[in-house]
């Protein structure tokens, strides 16, 4: 069984699928070989020579496309998949949710696909859940741009020239992302404060040293699978005055407020960001799903009145080097699914995740939330 690792394509993508030390795990199993693109690493700190050394063959873009099973970062263009042959496993971010045409140009192409996004959310599939292990990347990388782009320190100074105060961040959203830009503001000194519509995440939240922003009206709203569960349009009027009138308190807010295979919530309004002092700045991890504030503009950092509004669009690309080894042990635990002690492929649809993670085989779109 010949596994191949494609150069990503897609604009800006930096990370790769597989790393050196993956390699040389995944070749442990009898019967493996792996081709990779020369230069798929490059970009996240591996050149060729690394996955030579750890036994992988360098090839072009047509060798590694003509592997039995096809690992990529990034979704898939149209003209990415029609280099697919029927039978091909591929194994990526696939956008399952809302990517209608990729699903549909997946099933064409006769290969079984299987979207990252779509591992369920249990304890046994923790290990091959790739968006916690890139939201976990993002997190950080959002905190250091707020901190950057705030220009001031975070922690308190006390100097001969005068006391700074540190400063006031605000994270919305206390999944793995928030949870790590909590973390990570609070190791820089920060005076942390943090939110989630779910209960059980105001104790994370506090076990991280950030103080959770307690909003009692709004009743426990954690859904199936871990997520918030969409609130009412009552409920999100509440939850916006909330947080707009807390803006005020704020020299930085990040957000990381999503629901998989929905628009973002508009958390701060365009009142929320006027309440803001100039100076302050809004880091906006949702802003690929429309953002989590109102003014937020996809891929740019804009002014509004003195308060700078920063839209990052994949962030983990950013640290690629640790996101592609956090990424390519997800494809390892998932691959150890599939792979027989003899080293073919065995797909069992009746385990939880290759059913749940599998959107396209024998010519049809799967899952009942697959956008068809």
């Amino acid at each position: 069984m010949k596994i191949g690792v494609p150069k990503e394509t897609a604009s800006g993508e930096k990370r790769v699928a597989l790393v050196p030390d993956a390699v040389t795990s995944l070749l442990k199993k009898e019967g493996v070989s792996i081709v990779v693109e020369s230069g798929a690493g490059v970009a996240s700190g591996h050149p060729d020579s690394q996955y030579s050394d750890a036994g992988a063959t360098v090839g072009s873009l047509s060798d590694a496309l003509a592997a039995d099973v096809v690992l990529k970062v990034a979704v898939p263009s149209v003209e990415d998949i029609s280099a697919f042959r029927s039978g091909q496993i591929v194994i990526s971010h696939l956008s399952p949710w809302t990517a209608a045409e990729t699903n549909n140009a997946l099933a064409r192409a006769g290969v079984t696909a299987f979207a990252m996004e779509a591992i369920p959310r249990t304890t046994r599939a923790q290990a091959m859940d790739a968006l916690s292990s890139q939201a976990t990347a993002a997190g950080y990388a959002a905190t250091l741009i707020a901190s950057n782009e705030s220009a001031r320190f975070w922690s308190m100074l006390t100097t001969a020239a005068g006391t700074i105060r540190p400063a006031k961040v605000l994270v919305l959203g206390a999944g793995v992302a928030g949870l790590q830009a909590i973390a990570t503001a609070k190791r820089l000194g920060a005076i942390v404060t943090g939110f989630d519509i779910r209960r059980a995440a105001w104790e994370q939240i506090g076990s991280l040293g950030g103080r959770p922003l307690e909003l009692d009206f709004i009743p426990d709203a954690e859904d199936e699978g871990g997520y918030a569960r969409p609130l009412t349009d009552e409920e999100n009027a509440q939850v916006r005055d909330a947080l707009d009138e807390n803006a005020a308190k704020q020299d930085v807010i990040i957000t990381t407020a999503a629901i998989p295979g929905r628009a973002a919530p508009i958390l701060i309004t365009k009142e929320g960001v006027a309440n803001m002092a100039p100076g302050s700045v809004i880091v906006d991890l949702a802003a690929e799903t429309g953002g989590n504030c109102e003014l937020t503009e996809a891929g740019q950092t804009i002014d509004v009145n003195g308060v700078k509004i920063v839209g990052p669009t994949n962030l983990a690309s950013n640290l690629a080097g640790h996101a592609s080894q956090l990424y390519a042990k997800n494809l390892e635990n998932l691959l150890g699914l599939m792979i027989t002690e003899t080293g073919a492929i065995e797909l069992n649809f009746e385990d939880d995740i290759i059913e749940a993670a599998c959107i396209a085989h024998e010519g049809q779109v799967r899952g009942e939330r697959t956008a068809k």
